[in-house]
C-alpha cells in the first residue's frame, strides 16, 4: 500500500512541520519566561518607587494623607503578615529577594497574606513603622492568552508556506522520476524541463542528454538491423526458388527448411527493429485468441494443444497487428521449448488487465530470467539452427511496453515458463469501436 510518508513531498512536510512546531514551542517557552522576568523587574521597580516616595513624604509633608492603598502600620501591629518560608511560590520568592537587593541593607520585606489586594510590607532601621504600598500581580488571571492566538497565527502561515516550498522543491524531481519511469517502460520520453535547485538542473540535464544518447543508439541499431533484414529477403526469395527446382527430394526439402529458418529469423529482425506506434484497428482480446487458436489448430492439427481461459471480456482491447505479434510469438517460443497443454488466460485484476501464455515444460533456470528478454540470447546454445534468433521474448517485452504495458516472464510453481502481461485500465479498457483513431490517438492515450 502506498503511503504519503514515503514520497519526498510527504517526507519535507513531516520535516518542516516537525521543526516548525519545536521553533515555536521553543519560542513560547522563551517568550513566557522572559515575559516573567520582565514583569518581575517592573513590579520591583514600582515597588522601589513607591516606598522611596512614602518616605519622602513622610519626611517632607507629614501632614498630608497618604495616597489610597498606601498607608504605615505600627511595628507591634498583630496584621503585620509573617516572613516568607519555603512554602511560597518561587515568583514571589525571586521578587522578595530582588526588592531586598534595590533598597538598602538590612531592610525586611514582607508580602500580606493572600486573599487580599496584592500588597507589599517594608521596613528599615530608619524607618518608624512598617510602610505598605500596592504592588502589580505578576501573574494576572487571563481568559485567553493572546500570544496563543498570535503563536496559532504564525504557525499557520509558515506552514502553508513551508508546504508551497516543498511542492516546488519535489516538483521538478517528481516529473524527472515519472520520466525515468517512461523511459525505463520504454515508452516515448519527451526532454523533462531543466528547473529547481543546481544539483536537480544538473541530474535532469544528464538524464535528459542520456536519453537522446540511447534513442540515437536505438534508432542507429534498429535501422541498421532493418536494412540488413530487408537486404536479405531477396537473396532468400531467391535461394528458396532455386531450391524448389533441385531434384534431390532430399537435398530439396532440407534446402527449403534451411531457408525458411532464415526467413524466420529475418522477420523477426524486421519486427524487432519497427519503432513505430502500432496504428491498426483494435480489437477484442477474447476474441482474437479465440481465433488464433482455431488458427494454430487448423494449421498444424498434430500441434501441442492450446487451451483458452478468458474472462477479461469485450471490454479489453488491443491494436490487431500488435496483438498477433505477441501471441504468435508466445505460441512459437512454448511450442519450440515447453511442454502442452499451452494455456492462454486473460483476466482483469486490480492493477489492470491481464494477458498471459504458459506452457508445462521445465521452465527457464532462476539464474537466467534476467536474461531471458535480452534480444540475441539464448538460453540453450542447442538451440541454434531452429531458426530462432533470441529475439522471441525481446520482441515481447518491446511491444507489451509500446502499448503502454508491462511484462513479467516467470516459472509457475506447478512447472513451465509463463509470461505475463499487464496493460493498465485506461490503456486497455476502451471497446474497438472508439480505438479507431490510429496512431495518434495511442500516442494520446500513452
Amino acid at each position: 500500500m502506498r503511503r504519503a510518508i514515503d514520497t519526498l513531498f510527504g517526507r519535507l512536510v513531516v520535516i518542516v512541520i516537525g521543526m516548525l512546531v519545536l521553533s515555536h514551542v521553543a519560542w513560547f517557552a522563551i517568550i513566557r519566561f522572559e515575559r516573567d522576568n520582565v514583569q518581575t523587574r517592573f513590579a520591583v521597580e514600582e515597588a522601589v518607587f513607591l516606598v522611596e516616595a512614602v518616605r519622602q513624604h513622610i519626611a517632607n509633608t507629614p501632614d498630608q494623607p497618604l495616597p489610597p492603598r498606601v498607608r504605615l502600620v505600627a511595628l507591634n501591629s498583630a496584621d503585620v503578615p509573617k516572613q516568607p518560608d519555603e512554602d511560597t511560590p518561587p515568583p514571589l520568592q525571586r521578587f522578595v529577594e530582588d526588592l531586598k537587593d534595590r533598597l538598602p541593607d538590612g531592610t525586611e520585606v514582607r508580602l500580606n497574606e493572600p486573599g487580599g489586594p496584592p500588597s507589599v510590607w517594608v521596613h528599615s532601621a530608619k524607618d518608624a513603622g512598617w510602610i505598605v504600598v500596592p504592588v502589580q500581580p505578576l501573574r494576572p488571571p487571563r481568559s485567553r492568552d493572546r500570544m496563543l492566538v498570535w503563536l496559532a497565527l504564525i504557525f499557520s502561515t509558515a506552514v502553508l508556506a513551508a508546504l508551497f516550498g516543498a511542492w516546488q522543491l519535489q516538483y521538478p524531481l517528481r516529473s524527472l522520476a515519472q520520466a525515468v519511469g517512461r523511459f525505463g517502460r520504454g515508452q516515448p520520453t519527451p526532454p523533462v524541463p531543466e528547473r529547481g535547485p543546481r544539483e536537480l538542473r544538473q541530474l535532469t540535464h544528464g538524464f535528459n542528454q542520456m536519453v537522446r544518447e540511447v534513442s540515437q543508439t536505438e534508432n542507429d541499431r534498429a535501422v541498421m538491423l532493418a536494412g540488413v533484414a530487408h537486404d536479405l529477403k531477396t537473396p532468400l526469395a531467391r535461394l528458396r526458388l532455386r531450391a524448389e527446382m533441385m531434384d534431390d527430394e532430399k537435398i530439396r526439402d532440407g534446402v527449403v527448411r534451411d531457408v525458411d529458418s532464415m526467413a524466420h529469423i529475418v522477420d523477426q529482425f524486421l519486427v524487432f527493429a519497427h519503432d513505430r506506434p502500432d496504428g491498426s484497428e483494435p480489437v477484442p482480446v477474447d476474441e482474437q485468441c479465440e481465433r488464433i487458436a482455431r488458427a494454430y489448430r487448423a494449421v498444424s492439427p498434430g500441434a501441442q494443444p492450446i487451451r483458452l481461459k478468458l474472462e477479461a471480456g469485450p471490454t479489453f482491447a488491443l491494436p490487431a497487428a500488435t496483438l498477433d505479434r505477441l501471441l504468435s510469438n508466445l505460441l512459437d517460443n512454448a511450442h519450440a521449448y515447453g511442454a502442452p497443454p499451452v494455456v492462454i488466460e486473460t483476466r482483469r485484476e486490480a492493477k489492470g488487465w491481464i494477458l498471459s501464455v504458459s506452457d508445462h515444460g521445465t521452465g527457464i533456470a532462476p539464474d537466467d530470467l534476467i536474461k531471458a528478454s535480452r534480444p540475441f540470447v539464448r538460453l540453450d546454445p542447442a538451440r541454434g539452427g531452429s531458426g530462432h534468433s533470441g529475439l522471441g521474448l525481446a520482441i515481447v517485452e518491446r511491444l507489451a511496453r509500446r502499448a503502454g504495458g508491462e511484462c513479467e516472464i516467470g516459472n509457475r510453481a506447478e512447472g513451465g515458463l509463463q509470461v505475463a502481461m499487464t496493460f493498465p485500465f485506461e490503456i486497455a479498457t476502451r471497446p474497438a469501436e472508439e480505438r479507431r483513431a490510429g496512431p495518434q490517438h495511442e500516442e494520446r492515450a500513452l
